[in-house]
């Protein structure tokens, strides 16, 4: 597998309808928003997704989320403790910060895409890993609507000692979903970094895999099937490790507007908007449609 040695930016367009793509935990869980009215999804809620689709095409995760752990280990630390390669630097007389980071990327895809900070009590290094690979948050092309729904449960979790017919508190709730949106993400992967942590060109092609397909398998209360999708995947491979253009350019290249074709009564619809690229010379881009 060669190392990547070419800079890479994209871009992703997705749409939102009646879900909730990222509740903000200071806020009720309501969607996220800026303080103009956009609506956002984290930049981390964005890694989160890819690892758990990396995860689906068989590869190695260090950052599992409880709910979908595949090798019984319950925190980052017990995976590390783990690992045989990894533990070999990390204590006594053997420990050396470059070859820790050196066999935790190559223990873990994530680790070599993202980055790690690794801090453990018990342990002689402390590594701080730079990843190549940067997500932005999502932001939507138009300010959000957001509908609020009280929800009740049937049954308490458990029994009033008080009064066991009396419904409780924890049977009433709240919902909150994006009517409908657009969101745009964009990333870039570094090269320089790449030649630090083992990033290859396949593993590239696995984040670009990720990022087209980042919904499958992602269904909640919160998120049903078929309310969040990709609709296009952008994705611009240089000629040179610092590329030909700066990554601000190339994802200003990606020209989105509203679609005067579109009528009122079919605008909940990622259609209306048009999507063009702007032709930066020497630079092609390759477009992927979503799953």
């Amino acid at each position: 597998m060669s190392i990547l040695d070419h800079k890479i930016d994209f871009a992703v367009v997705l749409s939102v309808r009646n879900a909730n793509p990222n509740g903000d935990p200071l806020n009720g869980n309501r969607p996220r928003q800026n303080y103009d009215g956009f609506g956002e999804i984290s930049d981390v809620c964005i890694k989160r997704k890819i690892r758990n689709r990396l995860q689906d095409m068989g590869e190695s995760i260090l950052v599992q989320s409880d709910d979908r752990r595949d090798d019984g280990y319950r925190s980052i630390k017990d995976r590390v403790d783990a690992n045989v390669e990894v533990q070999e630097h990390a204590k006594g007389k053997k420990a050396n910060k470059d070859l820790f980071a050196d066999a935790a990327c190559r223990s873990w895809i994530d680790v070599r895409s993202f980055g790690q900070v690794f801090a453990f009590s018990g342990s002689d290094v402390s590594v701080g890993i730079r990843g190549p690979v940067s997500i932005h948050t999502a932001v939507s092309l138009e300010r959000i609507d957001i509908s609020s729904m009280q929800i009740t449960k049937s049954v308490n979790s458990v029994t009033s000692a008080s009064d066991p017919d009396k419904r409780g508190s924890d049977t009433m709730g709240m919902k909150h979903r994006v009517d409908f949106g657009v969101y745009v993400l964009k990333g870039s992967i570094n090269t320089q970094l790449a030649e630090k942590t083992g990033f290859t060109n396949e593993d590239a092609d696995k984040i670009k895999e990720a990022l087209r397909t980042l919904f499958a398998n992602d269904s909640s209360s919160a998120r049903p099937d078929g309310s969040m999708e990709v609709h296009h995947v952008y994705w611009w491979e240089h000629r040179s490790k610092l590329g030909q253009y700066s990554s601000a350019k190339v994802h200003r290249s990606l020209k989105i507007e509203s679609n005067p074709e579109v009528t009122v009564d079919g605008s909940n619809t990622y259609k209306r908007y048009t999507y063009t690229i702007e032709p930066l010379d020497g630079l092609e881009v390759q477009v992927y449609d979503g799953l």
